[in-house]
């Protein structure tokens, strides 16, 4: 299969993807550590799709990743970057039997999936593997965690045909169990190759136990920077989500116990910028390919130095710059592994601005791919129909069933009357701007 870098936006690959490339291509297995915002999910989809055959209806590839989330981004991506490919996510929080409908239509190429639905389909004889000689685990570390081992166990032992194994990390380990088949492979360690110079630390000091207010007053200062928000418990994010919520700062929520709808729309809500803040726990600091954040800030300190490298990761990726926040209260201190010469005093201004409102705003669209709609469609029916310029168009996501478009916040609303009762691509939907 042919694939086009550009429809991500790179023209050139870093010196880890290059190296995966030359390595992975002539089918040996391979271990690559790599730093967070690195692009290893590039650096294996690369090689990979090239040994996909496009003409075959059958299953070739299996990716096994720790979250729905990076399922679902993981196919978005080889989607984006080749055409030919047919690819398919499989996760819980939806029935398997529609998962199941889709695939038998779709005649995936490649299948990315969490370690239990995956599981479950090989069972009962969903996806056949005959095919499948790669295999991918992505965040290997966590997805051989305990509890995931049995389920991991089982799927390997239903591949019969695997020849080439790739697993893949963000912080180092030995224990890669034998049931992997990872016997012979070679080992790729960038972990020490790149420098922490694009990352800021800084410690911000709170009057109070409770950091709510000096959280607000933060965020305030940063304006309209994006700010991931990490806090130690669900509750906690609902309560911290309510506050900023009722302050008029435009921030959204991300936890494991929300529906998975509710987290899609908060992410894409997050991604395209129509939301400069999103408040989660761990969850959301690994397995996410969240791209542009400006800042991450531990509300709650990490709960030790590898959670405290993922919670980092999400910023300052590949080229760019970025900031992380440790927020203490009165009895509380900078953990051990975190070397206190390198953190700078962040002292918060006595007045701080009003909460700075997005420049984005996310457009919901009732109509999605099961509807033979694509991003050409989207931006010609904005275009044409809506008046809108080009520039005034951000992130388009199609889902199965709708679609998000980010559009300019100042044109927003006269948009909605222009388009209201309009139909897209032959088709009458609902037209409304989420959460916004």
């Amino acid at each position: 299969m042919n694939y086009e870098l550009s429809r991500l936006g790179i023209s050139d690959l870093n010196a880890m993807q290059q190296d995966m490339l030359q390595t992975a291509r002539k089918g040996t297995s391979v271990v690559l550590l790599s730093p967070t915002g690195s692009g290893k999910t590039l650096a294996y989809l690369l090689p990979l799709l090239q040994k996909l055959d496009a003409k075959s209806d059958q299953l070739q590839a299996l990716v096994i990743v720790p979250s729905r989330e990076l399922a679902i981004q993981t196919v978005d991506v080889a989607r984006r970057i080749c055409s030919e490919l047919r690819a398919a996510p499989c996760y819980g929080g939806r029935p398997a039997m529609e998962e199941h409908q889709q695939m038998r239509g779709l005649r995936p190429h490649l299948v990315a999936a969490t370690p239990g639905r995956l599981l479950d389909h090989l069972q009962k004889g969903n996806l056949q593997t005959e095919s499948v000689g790669t295999l991918v685990i992505d965040e290997f570390d966590k997805s051989l965690e305990l509890g995931f081992r049995e389920q991991m166990q089982g799927i390997i032992s239903l591949l019969p045909s695997v020849q080439q194994r790739i697993l893949l990390s963000a912080t180092d380990t030995d224990d890669i169990p034998a049931f992997v088949g990872t016997r012979d492979y070679v080992r790729l360690d960038f972990l020490d190759e790149e420098s922490d110079d694009r990352l800021s630390l800084r410690l911000v000091k709170s009057p109070e136990k409770d950091k709510l207010q000096t959280l607000y007053r933060l965020l305030c200062t940063l304006g309209t920077q994006k700010s991931l928000v990490f806090v130690g418990y669900r509750e906690s994010v609902e309560r911290v989500g309510n506050f900023l919520d009722g302050q008029g700062v435009t921030a959204d929520i991300f936890h494991g116990g929300m529906e998975q709808r509710d987290r899609e729309r908060a992410l894409y809500r997050f991604m395209n910028s129509s939301a400069n803040v999103l408040v989660s726990t761990d969850l959301a600091s690994r397995g996410l390919d969240i791209t542009a954040v400006d800042n991450i800030i531990h509300y709650h300190l990490p709960s030790s130095e590898e959670a405290c490298t993922h919670r980092n990761g999400r910023t300052a990726r590949w080229d760019m710059q970025g900031s992380a926040y440790f927020i203490l209260g009165p009895e509380e201190h900078l953990p051990d592994y975190i070397p206190s010469e390198e953190v700078e005093p962040y002292p918060l201004p006595a007045k701080v601005p009003a909460p700075a409102s997005p420049l984005w705003v996310t457009l919901y669209i009732g109509k999605g791919k099961k509807d033979k709609i694509s991003r050409g469609d989207i931006v010609g029916f904005l275009t044409k129909q809506g008046d809108l310029e080009s520039s005034q168009i951000g992130r388009i996501d199609v889902l199965p069933h709708w679609s998000y478009v980010a559009v300019e916040r100042a044109i927003s609303r006269d948009l909605l009357s222009r388009i209201k009762g309009l139909k897209i691509k032959g088709q009458k939907t609902i037209y409304a701007l989420a959460g916004s």
